[in-house]
């Protein structure tokens, strides 16, 4: 019996890299993200994980897994949007944004 699963990975903005593998029962996300014969290098120190949760290079896979390698991210999300939100300006961001005109605020 064979296990069949995708590795997905994404080594830099705009650039993605796909495998479909067929693995042994009993594999692993170490010996799927080996079968890929990807360099090493390219992988090491990102986060695996399957379907979009976080994992283990010894998680076992079970058969249609998508096995996601991760890149730290850079920023903070919150910080971002926070940063992003203060150069916009309150009037130019959000849910009172659009208004038409002659309307009261926040309508």
């Amino acid at each position: 019996m064979s296990v069949h699963v995708t590795v997905v990975a994404s080594p830099g903005p705009r650039k993605i890299q796909e495998a479909a593998l067929e693995l042994p029962d009993g594999a692993t996300v170490a010996d799927a993200l080996a079968a890929t014969g990807w360099p090493a290098s390219e992988w090491e120190g990102m986060e695996p994980g399957v379907w979009g949760r976080k994992a283990t290079l010894s998680t076992p896979l079970r058969d249609q897994d998508r096995v996601e390698i991760y890149r730290p991210l850079r920023v903070d999300p919150k910080v971002a949007r926070k940063e992003r939100f203060g150069r916009q300006g309150a009037r130019t961001a959000g849910l009172f944004s659009r208004r038409r005109p002659g309307s009261k605020p926040g309508y």
